[in-house]
């Protein structure tokens, strides 16, 4: 089969030239080839580039020298040449064989036909191959899928997925990234497939879920794709259409959940709090004598579910431990006042209390009409939030004009009566009651000393 070709202008790395050059001189082919390739026709400047060429590895060792070149993929006919400090990984054109583990094939065989090579591949979109003179060959009609924002499998769909069920999420991902549609045979194997994805390491799962989150398009991915995603995360399958019965909400469960989702920053701590913060009202869930609904203490339990399934994919402490701060305390009331934002500076630091109100925001932005008047609050607080920062006001242990050792030439043997001391001394400055000055807190420490 002969490829499309077109033409594009543009300028590779230096160091990804050289390599392409050089095997080619070698009278070898080469070419970028994937992600790059891809990223490049729409615009988007690649975070790497790869090279697939017919020379094979131990051709592309001998060529540029054993000491320049690292066997990170050996098995797999993938050498990284190293060019002036850069990495570009150089891969053999190879035919997989079969995937047993539904993620490696069992073995590969080398080819000197890019038109096998590029066959292989998961998507339409990443099965390009550029020249160094800016000629684009394409086999499998991706430059066409590229701009009708579409994605499909190279081949049959149910062969793809059956290879490598990461895919199913990759799919996902890359729609949610760029906002392409899946095709109607893609999308259908997608959801046949689904319950391949529970095959996956947790750690594959998370890489890419939360990738996936950062996606401009999440939102309709996550609401046409429910019944893939909840493979992963079956604990939002209560969410969907649970009814809040309570004027201050319009959306069911999981529908409020998406529209707040909608109304925060893309960082993976923010998409998942807002994502996990209502996880537990279906189980929390009470409706009064006026048939009003409350979920009582629904915090607590979203957060704790959201931990357990966070622990579940092997999510790193601090973000785990962030995610879960934010939705156990996301109704905490923050009064726009000094003392207030003051405390809870004390309570939370700076950062996370930003990442509080941020998704304060969201949260209420998610909610009827009725709930507006809390905005403005939002805003109140963030502005004075801004002032207390600004001005460098005492918030912190770090921050005070004394430290332990002051307290312990006063006398105050290191331990509980230390710590104690300090913090009844932050609170108090904290709440405006004795300024943040050496001698004040000297006299005001000796005072609770005679009182401890």
């Amino acid at each position: 089969m002969k490829a499309s070709t077109t033409r594009i202008s543009y300028a590779l790395p230096e160091e990804v030239a050289e390599v392409i050059s050089r095997l080619e001189e070698d009278g070898k082919e080469a070419y970028v080839v994937g992600g790059a390739v891809r990223d490049i026709l729409m615009g988007k400047k690649p975070d790497d580039y790869d090279v697939t060429t017919s020379a094979t590895p131990h051709e592309v060792a001998a060529l540029f020298g054993q000491e320049n070149c690292h066997p990170t993929g050996i098995a797999h006919g993938t050498v990284t040449v190293v060019i002036n400090g850069m990495p570009v990984e150089v891969t053999t054109f190879r035919i997989d064989g079969d995937y047993e583990d539904g993620r490696h094939p069992n073995e590969v065989h080398f080819t000197r036909s890019l038109e096998e090579d590029v066959k292989r591949r998961d998507f339409t979109i990443n099965a390009l191959a550029m020249r160094l003179d800016g000629t684009v060959l394409d086999y499998c009609g991706g430059i066409e899928d590229i701009r009708n924002k579409c994605l499909r499998t190279v081949g049959e769909p149910s062969r793809r997925f059956r290879e490598d069920a990461l895919r199913i999420l990759r799919a996902l991902r890359f729609a949610s990234e760029r906002g392409f549609s899946i095709e109607k045979e893609t999308s259908e194997e997608i959801f046949r497939r689904k319950n391949d994805l529970c095959s996956l390491s947790v750690e594959r799962i998370w890489k890419e879920f939360s990738r996936l989150m950062l996606g401009s398009h999440c939102v309709p991915i996550l609401r046409e794709y429910f019944d893939v995603v909840d493979a992963i995360l079956p604990e939002i399958v209560p969410m969907r259409g649970f009814l809040q019965h309570n004027p201050h909400h319009i959306y069911d469960v999981w529908e409020h959940t998406l529209v707040s989702i909608e109304h925060i920053p893309a960082t993976p701590v923010l998409r998942m709090t807002m994502l996990l913060h209502d996880i537990g009202k279906p189980e929390c869930f009470v409706m009064d004598d006026s048939g009003i609904g409350h979920f009582y203490g629904h915090q607590k339990v979203s957060a704790d579910i959201a931990d357990a399934i966070l622990r579940r994919w092997k999510v790193d402490t601090k973000t785990r431990e962030t995610i879960v701060l934010l939705i156990r305390e996301h109704d905490a009331v923050l009064e726009p006042s000094l003392r207030i934002v003051r405390r809870r500076l004390l309570r939370y630091g700076e950062e996370v209390l930003r990442m509080l109100l941020e998704v304060k925001k969201a949260d209420i932005s998610a909610h009827s009409e009725k709930s507006a008047y809390r905005l403005p609050e939002i805003s109140a607080f963030e502005t004075i939030l801004d002032q207390v920062v600004e001005e460098k006001m005492c918030c912190s242990y770090s921050a005070m004009a004394i430290n332990g050792n002051d307290l312990m030439r006063m006398g105050i043997e290191p331990g509980i009566r230390i710590g104690q001391l300090k913090k009844q001394l932050l609170e108090e400055v904290v709440d405006g009651r004795i300024p943040n000055e050496r001698e004040a807190l000297l006299k005001r420490a000796l005072e609770l000393k005679e009182e401890m």
